[in-house]
Parts: structure tokens; sequence; C-alpha cells
């Protein structure tokens, strides 16, 4: 009798769990590419001859156990060896497979010819986040991720592209062959974009090369697919692709920012500019480490409130964040930085959460420093 009651609170909870799933597929998508489309038609070609070749062997094997069952007097045959059927098992199978060779190396040939592009754009992995580098262009920036911390820790609720967003996409044009130079600077990184049909494991000191020419305008969103680190979960990618003309127009805006950019190492900046600056490329850079608050995670990443570093001589604390510290998780922000967010955030920290140390370190002094290690 207590059999009822279990089978309807087993369909209950069914019903509750199956509700509560976020959108899902049992199949992959054709994608935005000719090659994601390739790689997608191969899929379905090799899944309907398993299902074929699954329904004439499971077919077969269902029909001789229920015709020739013991029940209805059938008697087995005796017989060791049939040369026939040896020949069969073996060629049919062997045809099968070269069959659907033939696809698979036709689109495996595709995904590895990264010739001829017209574009080419190194992409460099990070803990945690990807840089951007255009090739030939003097056109490059960090992408990281701009999901508020107040969602990621369930205190507002989650936006449609949560942990899928970031400050600044990857942007190519369409119709354009796009070349993919990926590598990392620190630890093993994976650069992945399904719509794209490119995967490809961002490694220290070598170079994978891909490639992508996307067909229409649009946004397409991927993931690092390598364990990087407690922060892997929270580097996105996402690549922005807009028609040639708007791309031309995007790319030049680029150029004057960079050059910019690149002024600003010149100007006189006050105490209250860089403080505003260096909040911002301090929670952009440093806050998943050492925390919003500046009290860190220790032991792994200690408080900058009141330690040593913060409140001790600049030069100490410049060579620091320029460098790294070897050994620790502490990166080297020298050539992941311009000047101007270096001097920034080391202000920052220098007179942030009650580490009132007064002085300002400007661009010019991170210059100077840059300069002197030549």
């Amino acid at each position: 009798m207590m059999r009822h009651p279990r089978v309807w609170m087993g369909l209950l909870l069914w019903l509750v769990y199956s509700s509560a799933h976020a959108s899902w597929g049992i199949n992959m998508t054709p994608g935005a590419t000719e090659v994601s489309r390739s790689v997608f038609d191969l899929h379905m070609t090799i899944f309907w001859i398993c299902v074929v070749i699954g329904v004439i062997v499971f077919g077969a094997m269902f029909w001789s156990m229920l015709v020739h069952r013991r029940s209805t007097g059938q008697e087995p045959a005796h017989f060791h060896e049939s040369t026939t059927v040896e020949i069969l098992w073996t060629v049919v199978p062997l045809v099968i497979l070269v069959l659907m060779a033939i696809p698979a190396t036709k689109t495996l040939i595709d995904i590895y010819d990264s010739s001829e592009s017209e574009l080419d754009i190194q992409v460099t992995g990070y803990q945690w986040k990807w840089h951007y580098k255009y090739l030939g262009e003097d056109v490059e920036f960090f992408s990281n991720l701009t999901t508020p911390k107040d969602q990621i820790n369930n205190k507002a609720t989650k936006g449609e592209h949560y942990l899928l967003e970031v400050d600044e996409p990857l942007v190519v044009p369409v119709g354009t062959k796009v070349r993919f130079l990926i590598t990392a600077a620190d630890v093993i990184h994976s650069w992945w974009v399904p719509a794209l049909a490119v995967k490809k494991d961002a490694i220290p000191g070598f170079v994978n090369e891909s490639w992508t020419r996307i067909d229409e305008p649009g946004i397409y969103r991927g993931q690092c697919t390598e364990l990087c680190g407690k922060d892997h979960g929270f580097m996105p990618i996402v690549v922005e692709a807009k028609s040639k003309e708007d791309y031309a127009t995007w790319l030049a805006e680029r150029k004057q920012l960079a050059a910019a950019e690149k002024e600003l190492t010149s100007k006189e900046w006050s105490m209250d500019e860089l403080m505003a600056r260096g909040e911002k490329s301090y929670l952009t850079n440093c806050a998943s480490c050492h925390q919003p608050t500046g009290e860190g995670l220790p032991p792994m990443f200690p408080a900058l409130k009141g330690s040593a570093i913060a409140v001790g001589p600049a030069a100490g604390h410049i060579d620091i964040v320029v460098n790294g510290k070897p050994g620790t998780a502490m990166a080297a922000f020298g050539k992941q930085l311009s000047e101007v967010d270096i001097a920034a955030i080391i202000t920052y920290e220098r007179n942030a959460w009650g580490n009132a140390v007064g002085d300002m370190v400007t661009p010019k002094d991170i210059l100077a420093f840059k300069q002197a290690q030549e």
C-alpha cells in the first residue's frame, strides 16, 4: 500500500525538477559559419548511420530472440565457422568506416586550413580575462567579465547573459576570413565559441591557429573550457560580427582611442582623477583576488588594506604591480595594463580602505620605472 504514495511523490519530484531546468537542447546547433554547418552536417550524417546500424543489429537480435525462442520448439543450428559470414562482418564495417571517413576528412581539412586569411588576431589568455591584438592595426585591448558581483553572489536577479557578458567584445567583419593565433601568458586556457566551431587550447609558449568566416552580423558567446584557476568560470568570450562598413568605422575609432590613451601618459593628473580611474581599474583587474574591500582571500590572495606593500615605499608597490611576484598568484601587469591604469591602481590602493598614505603615483613614474628596467 505504501508503493502508490512513493510513485506519486516520485512523479511530483520529476515534474518539479524538469520544470526548473533552464533552456537546454539535446543536439548540436548548425552555428553561424560554413565550417560550423559542416561540423553539424557531419555529426548528423554519422548519427543517422549509427541509428540505422543500431536498428538493424538490435532488430535482428530481438527478432531472433522472439521467433527462435525455445518455447516454440526451435532447434539451434550446429556449425562452427562460416567463411562467408566472416568476410561479410569484416568487409561491411570497413566499407562503412571508409564512407564515414570521407566527409570527416574533408571537414577536418577545412577546420585546419587557416591559410589566406584577411585578418589576423592574436588571442592571449590571462587569469582571468582575454587579450585581443589586431596584428598590423595597432589595436589591442583586454576583454573582462562585466556581470555584477551582486548577481554572482545571489544578491540580485541574474541577467539574460549572466557570466557571458564583457566590457570589450572581439569585433570582426562578416564575410572575412579571420585567423586566430591563440596562446596564453600564465596557465593553460581554452578559447571556445560554439557558434563559430572554434575551440583551441591557449598554452603558454605555444601558438595554436584557428579561423572563422562569419556570414551574418550578430553576437556570439563562448567561454574558457580549460580549468585555469579559481575564476575559470568568469572569463567569457563575446564575438561581435559587424558589416564591413561598420567594422571599418569601429576600427578607426579604436585607433583614435589608442592614440589618445598614449597621450594620457604625459598628462598632469590630479589625485581625484587618479583615484576615480584607479577604483574602476582596480575593480576590473584586481578585485577578483584582493576583493573590492581590499581584504583579499588570505593566504592565497593577501589583503591590501593596511598591508606593508600598500602603505610602504611607492617603489616597492610599483615593482610588484609591474613585475608580479614569482611563485605566487600575483601576475605581472606591466604588459597587461597601460601606464595610466597602473599608476591609477597603485594610487587608489595606497589611499583607499583607510590606507591614507597621501602620495600619488603618476603615469610618468611608471614609464620611468619601465625604462630603468630596460
